[in-house]
């Protein structure tokens, strides 16, 4: 064989694992996916992290006078689902706005996750975005509420 040749099929060889390294690396690199944001644990005494973890994205928090979105994840330790029926999720995202003077909040959007930290097939979920909740003493949301308003 001659050495050019050979040189020649090395430096393609070389070159096509470079492309396919950038090609799978690309996307993720780029990707503003969930997975890649930077998520806080937001811990309190009555969220029960036996069963869930609670976080939040502080970079995604916005404020708006007394108005505050931010994404929330709940990433559980076991699947959950109708227990007649497959399993479904082990995660899920929420985007909510809360009102910081009224103390209460709206669901924005939300979608599941078949894998942990938001992770895997997502499915979305029908939101009624005029639907304003109080946020109750002791819930999930009063441990958003005070990371989103600043208070105790």
């Amino acid at each position: 064989m001659n050495p050019l040749n050979l040189k020649g099929i090395c430096r393609r060889l070389a070159m096509a694992r470079f492309m396919g390294f950038w090609l799978l690396t690309a996307p993720l690199l780029l990707s503003n996916a969930p997975a890649l944001a930077e998520w806080v644990a937001v811990e309190k005494d009555y969220l029960l992290p036996g069963l869930q973890t609670l976080y939040v994205d502080q970079d995604a928090i916005r404020r708006e006078g007394n108005l505050v979105t931010m994404l929330q994840l709940t990433d559980f330790k076991w699947m959950l689902g109708n227990p007649r029926g497959p399993t479904r999720f082990l995660s899920t995202m929420t985007h909510k706005q809360f009102d910081c003077v009224g103390k209460r909040l709206r669901l924005l959007a939300f979608t599941e996750f078949s894998r942990g930290m938001g992770t895997g097939i997502p499915t979305s979920g029908y939101v009624d975005k005029g639907n304003w909740l109080s946020v109750e003493p002791d819930s999930i949301n009063q441990a958003l509420w005070e990371v989103a308003c600043g208070r105790k």
